[in-house]
């Protein structure tokens, strides 16, 4: 196994300090090059995740999320799945104030998907 399979199998979300817990500010993230596999068919699926959050006392280490998000690369899920999982995972993780993921999915047979999950959304 290569190193980059290795630490991509072996990613786990790791959080931080927030260096300005008394602050309100928002972080965005992008990740351009996300990719899944389709439950029924097999064939991947292509998207930009779009992360925005309003950190409380931590915040997301960016390259143990960059490897979190590559270990989606060969597991068989829907974007709603996918979607509402990385929300789950990183509302678990970091207990912002607030946070919104997106998942852009590229379109396939035609038909385009965006997912929204947010704190707003409750």
């Amino acid at each position: 196994m290569l190193y980059g399979e290795k630490a991509i199998k072996e990613a786990l979300l790791e959080a931080w300090d927030n260096p300005y817990p008394d602050r309100d500010y928002k972080i965005e993230i992008s990740f351009p090059e996300f990719t899944c596999l389709c439950p029924r068919s097999g064939y991947p699926d292509f998207a930009t995740i779009k992360i925005s959050y309003i950190p409380d006392k931590k915040i997301v280490e960016l390259k143990s999320l960059k490897l979190y998000l590559n270990s989606y690369r060969d597991k068989y899920i829907s974007h709603e799945a996918v979607t509402n999982k990385i929300y789950e995972d990183l509302h678990n993780l970091l207990k912002p104030r607030n946070l919104e993921v997106i998942g852009d999915f590229n379109p396939r047979g035609n038909v385009k998907t965006i997912i929204k999950v947010s704190s707003e959304c409750k």
